[in-house]
């Protein structure tokens, strides 16, 4: 009998991944060892820099750069995590009420001009409410994971030693992306009104999720080991499975067809924000192994 193939892979523990995590489900033909990162985002940099890992999850604006510019990677069509965000931008109403119109000429704190949750929310302001992003100045924290990329020049890189969530606090911020580290403070708003309605609203209108961190596996892995990818893909759906489906939406969706309108709007997110040089397809994100996985 071969010995299955032992895949360095960077997954976080989520409740739906963790029956893959944990060896509920196994196989065999793949044998996992799981890199030590509780937080995934910290090991993007050397998965796109250094291709440190053979297969894990990916945020996607940092996958799109990493194919603008050339690297070995290729897209499973499974989701890792996903969320509606139109409540990820906040403000401090001390410092008077503050709407998607009122940006232009802003200091507005994201963690990484690059960051997925940050293109999504940009996205929005422009597209659904008419902001024009080149009128805020953006405050960031840390450079892109993609080596080759430069900041516009409407970005500036924070001092080291201010915190993003204290800066918004403190008034030197006028609005920030907090995304899931929202704090419970009575101070703070979301910038956009009704962040449900409007997020309702979006999804109507384009029939998409707005994915976070998606599954990526080494192109050559890809190429060469068609039935490793193919078991990857089914362990992960299994484990999604597992952990079932919380609303009426799929949050994770699963498949090329579920994602083709939110991968859509990410590359042209992603395009109008200078993030990637060129509009790619939908299918060159994939090769001829993964887009056929269901």
């Amino acid at each position: 009998m071969t010995a299955p193939m032992r895949l360095h892979t960077l997954l976080a523990d989520y409740p739906v991944t963790h029956a893959l995590r944990t060896g509920e489900i196994g196989s065999d033909l793949i044998a996992f060892d799981f890199a030590p990162y509780e937080v995934s985002n910290h090991a993007f940099k050397p998965m796109v820099r250094e291709l440190a890992f053979d297969a894990g999850e990916l945020a996607i604006a940092t996958f799109l750069q990493a194919k603008d510019w050339g690297k070995p990677l290729t897209l499973l069509p499974a989701t890792i995590s996903g969320r509606f965000q139109h409540h990820c931008i906040a403000y401090n109403i001390e410092r008077g009420e503050l709407r998607p119109q009122d940006l232009a000429g802003k200091r507005v704190g994201v963690r990484a001009y690059t960051q997925t949750t940050g293109m999504w929310v940009r996205g929005i302001l422009q597209n659904q409410f008419g902001v024009d992003l080149s009128k805020v100045t953006w405050l960031t924290f840390e450079d892109a994971h993609v080596a080759e990329y430069e900041n516009p020049p409407n970005v500036i890189i924070a001092p080291p030693d201010k915190k993003l969530k204290d800066m918004l606090l403190d008034g030197e911020l006028d609005a920030a992306m907090l995304g899931s580290d929202m704090p419970d403070d009575p101070r703070l708003r979301t910038v956009v009104p009704d962040p449900e309605a409007a997020a309702r609203a979006w999804y109507e209108k384009h029939r998409a999720v707005s994915v976070n961190h998606m599954f990526v596996v080494r192109s050559d892995l890809s190429r060469d080991r068609p039935d490793v990818v193919a078991e990857l893909f089914r362990l992960l759906k299994e484990s999604k499975a597992r952990a079932g489906v919380k609303g009426e939406i799929d949050m994770r969706p699963y498949g090329f067809e579920a994602l083709r309108p939110g991968l859509e709007l990410a590359i042209e997110y992603c395009h109008q924000q200078g993030l990637v040089r060129r509009r790619m397809s939908v299918e060159e994100l994939f090769d001829d192994t993964t887009i056929g996985l269901k």
